[in-house]
């Protein structure tokens, strides 16, 4: 087992779907609900993600031979991706590859977020998609499938948690503290996708 590899793949996903900058919006969207309703949004958007990711994970090369995408094509087309929604991060707010106008405006309107838009666009959207197909397509074998799932499971626990206390961590940090972090995970974000792309270009372009 390579452990640095784990650990690689989980900050990755904490830093592409960004659970603390996603605070605000998850408030926002459940702020007409009671806080049962808003601990079962949470529950049913996070269980929503790992189920999202998981099956993204074993179908991912599936997906990619059916159509003919090398695997170097997909790193740079999808660390392309995730440098565009790092740039946005580090200006302290969403990408529209995430969510646009006229979602904002659907979701305002929506008895139940969950699934739409919060688990999907929101967290495990193109970014977090094309970054698990890679990683799994990368490093295949029952045993890394195995670690990862797992490794997906205690995120979506995790991102569980800070969902749960949710307004509790808003009044501690504030606005100024989530951006902050928001754009810290971009630069982490935008540093992945850099790495991505150098190994799709190098994949295509052996003799560079």
């Amino acid at each position: 087992m390579d452990l640095m590899l784990y650990v690689k793949f989980f900050f990755g996903l904490v830093a592409i779907i960004n659970p603390v900058g996603l605070l605000p919006v998850f408030i926002s969207l459940t702020s007409h609900q009671t806080a049962a309703e808003r601990d079962h949004t949470a529950r049913v958007a996070n269980f929503s993600v790992v189920v999202i990711l998981l099956c993204t994970m074993v179908a991912g090369q599936h997906i990619l031979n059916l159509f003919s995408i090398s695997l170097s094509a997909f790193r740079i087309a999808g660390g392309t991706l995730i440098a565009i929604i790092a740039m946005s991060m580090l200006q302290g707010k969403l990408s529209e590859v995430k969510r646009n106008k006229e979602e904002d405006r659907e979701a305002s309107v929506m008895d139940s977020v969950a699934v739409v838009p919060l688990a999907l666009p929101l967290m495990a959207g193109p970014g977090a998609i094309s970054s698990v197909i890679v990683f799994a397509a990368e490093h295949g074998g029952w045993l890394n499938l195995i670690m990862m799932s797992l490794i997906v499971v205690v995120f979506g626990a995790l991102s569980y948690g800070l969902f749960k206390i949710a307004p509790a961590i808003n009044k501690v940090l504030g606005k100024t503290g989530i951006n902050v972090i928001t754009r810290l995970m971009g630069l982490l974000m935008l540093s992945i996708g850099i790495e991505v792309m150098a190994a799709g270009v190098k994949g295509l372009f052996p003799n560079l």
